[in-house]
């Protein structure tokens, strides 16, 4: 999905550099961030200038790193626009660190206007990381799983329904392997709400049982120069492969079969309702069968 939403911005930063300053297009640019919008997001637009730097000075605060660059910021009202460029319709949001740019989908804000804020956040961090974490030492389960965690848990991703893939899957052992979402993601919609769900999971882990200290130490030493798996040995005292094993039993104690049941409560008695259905109907046909036979003697 990545390679779609760089490929696409190539194309229109490169061969279409007036793309995003057409006549139905504005700009409002200062000292902090520079907003390119839709026309009918003005009012918005403005709105978000004033209240970035409130932004970006709490994402400061919390990872203890400058926002010492202005980035650029496209919104659109236009979901079908903003789908183009991404490439998908399974995000709301996507961020460029490259070209310092977010572009996020206004219309998939509209339901909760406190949404576009925690956003507008989540993006923010990955430009912030990578901005600081340089010749791709940054994995992107730590990247997505420290965005989420400074943005309480929002992500970019349009989530089809608020129950959780990872708790399910917690039980049958069958989670993505954290070198396999080292470089990116899955593309299709359930393996990619998995991974977005893991990489919240370990970074929430990682704060709980070993401090939140320790996950900025271990972007401390990424940005020093290490690989991640000298960052997590140095921070946590543990391998990379012991934290993935640490974090498993976690998962297991908290996801019995109980809660399992409890969680998915509404999908099993429907289906115990279908089957008492169809029992009930396999039984009604053999009785008219029975009747039947009777009625020959």
């Amino acid at each position: 999905m990545r390679k779609k939403i760089v490929f696409s911005l190539m194309i229109l930063f490169i061969i279409f550099p007036d793309t995003l300053h057409c006549s139905d297009r504005g700009i409002i640019r200062n000292d902090y961030v520079t907003i390119i919008f839709e026309k009918p997001l003005e009012g918005k637009a403005g709105e978000i200038a004033g209240i970035y730097p409130e932004i970006g000075a709490d994402l400061e605060k919390t990872i203890g790193w400058n926002l010492n660059f202005a980035p650029t910021l496209v919104l659109f009202k236009n979901s079908k626009s903003f789908q183009r460029m991404a490439g998908t319709d399974l995000v709301a949001a996507f961020a460029v660190p490259q070209k310092l740019l977010i572009v996020i989908d206004f219309s998939r804000m509209n339901r909760d206007p406190f949404k576009f804020e925690v956003i507008l956040k989540h993006e923010l961090c990955h430009l912030l990381l990578h901005h600081h974490i340089e010749g791709g030492r940054l994995p992107r389960w730590l990247d997505e799983g420290v965005a989420q965690w400074v943005s309480n848990g929002m992500s970019e991703i349009i989530r089809s329904s608020k129950r959780s893939i990872l708790n399910r899957v917690v039980l049958s052992d069958r989670y993505i392997k954290l070198r396999d979402l080292k470089d990116s993601f899955p593309g299709e919609r359930e393996p990619l709400t998995l991974a977005y769900e893991e990489s919240k999971s370990l970074v929430d882990y990682i704060n709980g049982e070993y401090g939140v200290e320790r996950t900025l130490m271990i972007l401390q030493h990424l940005k020093d120069g290490d690989e991640i798996e000298g960052a997590i040995k140095k921070s946590l005292s543990i391998s990379l492969d012991e934290l993935e094993v640490e974090w498993h039993a976690y998962l297991r104690k908290r996801i019995t079969w109980f809660t399992y049941f409890s969680y998915n409560m509404y999908e099993i008695l429907f289906a115990l309702t279908a089957l008492m259905a169809i029992y009930g109907f396999v039984r009604l046909i053999r009785k008219k069968r029975a009747y039947s036979d009777e009625d020959d003697l």
